[in-house]
């Protein structure tokens, strides 16, 4: 099996947006929209990637940046193509992409709500920072953002 890895474009959006909605335990909200996601494409080029086969669209990752750290927000693989190392090249890619982009002094943050990304990373070297807490303000009547 030949997998093709390259960046992310906005052409992706419903092949990618299909595989996170099979992903078990994908959290997918409004924040996740054609729109909103191109807005972060076009912010953060070069940081998010897609693993292909035959064209496919079989493992996918959005990653990007506030200025200041790296953040790796929605990591999912196929299920039909998980245990060949797709999500640890995705991850690796990343990794690569923030290094070169001058982060690799500041920590990279997963928000892992996938089980899978919670299973994968602390194998590659990611650890959970115990003294980070995460917060969030909604100042939408939308509770799904």
């Amino acid at each position: 099996m030949n997998v093709s890895y390259r960046e992310m474009q906005v052409a992706d959006y419903d092949a990618v947006m299909a595989l996170w909605n099979e992903t078990e335990h994908m959290l997918i909200r409004e924040a996740d929209s054609r729109e909103n996601v191109t807005a972060y494409l076009d912010k953060n080029p070069n940081m998010s990637f897609v693993a292909t086969v035959h064209s496919k669209v079989v493992g996918a990752v959005l990653a990007g940046t506030d200025g200041r750290r790296g953040y790796l927000q929605h990591l999912a693989v196929d299920e039909g193509y998980r245990g060949q190392r797709i999500g640890k090249t995705l991850v690796e890619k990343v990794t690569a992409a923030f290094c070169t982009h001058w982060y690799q002094q500041d920590p990279l943050i997963c928000q892992c709500r996938e089980r899978a990304s919670a299973k994968v990373l602390p194998i590659h070297g990611w650890e959970v920072r115990q003294e980070v807490k995460m917060y969030s303000f909604n100042s939408s009547a939308n509770l799904d953002i």
